[in-house]
């Protein structure tokens, strides 16, 4: 059998320009292999200042709701080309006014989850998300 080609790794960081908020570490905001595009947790941070926006769980569910948009838009993507995405609450007692929030997100079959409660999150927010989108190969970024 001949060898295969793998695909090779591409890693993309963005500005408030892209409505996408500044990095709080060093990491990417995506990282791509082949057709498929892993998201970096998004915080519910204001693309423009990098602060954390007002609110309770559901305004910070939008912010961050918003900011995966904003990076997948930079691939053609959208929330419904996500296959699993990945929630972290630091209070799991807002999981079923997230889970509220979360129902209006897709317009299609809902991509796989996982939902974590924790002790503390980046930035002092009260959620966090990340996701695995797949994209069509031949898109340009």
């Amino acid at each position: 059998m001949p060898p295969t080609t793998a695909p090779l790794k591409e890693t993309y960081t963005f500005d408030a320009t892209a409505g996408v908020p500044p990095q709080v570490g060093p990491f990417a905001h995506a990282t791509r292999w082949g057709s498929i595009l892993f998201v970096t947790g998004q915080m519910p941070t204001d693309p423009d200042t990098g602060r954390l926006v007002a609110g309770g769980i559901r305004e910070q569910a939008d912010q961050v709701r918003q900011n995966l948009q904003a990076v997948l838009r930079q691939f053609n993507a959208t929330l419904d080309d996500s296959l699993m995405v990945r929630v972290y609450l630091r209070d799991f007692s807002d999981f079923e006014e997230f889970n509220r929030a979360y129902a209006t997100w897709f317009a299609g079959p809902l991509p796989s989850r996982t939902c974590v409660g924790t002790t503390g999150l980046a930035v002092d927010a009260a959620i966090e998300i990340d996701l695995i989108a797949g994209i069509t190969e031949t898109e340009e970024t």
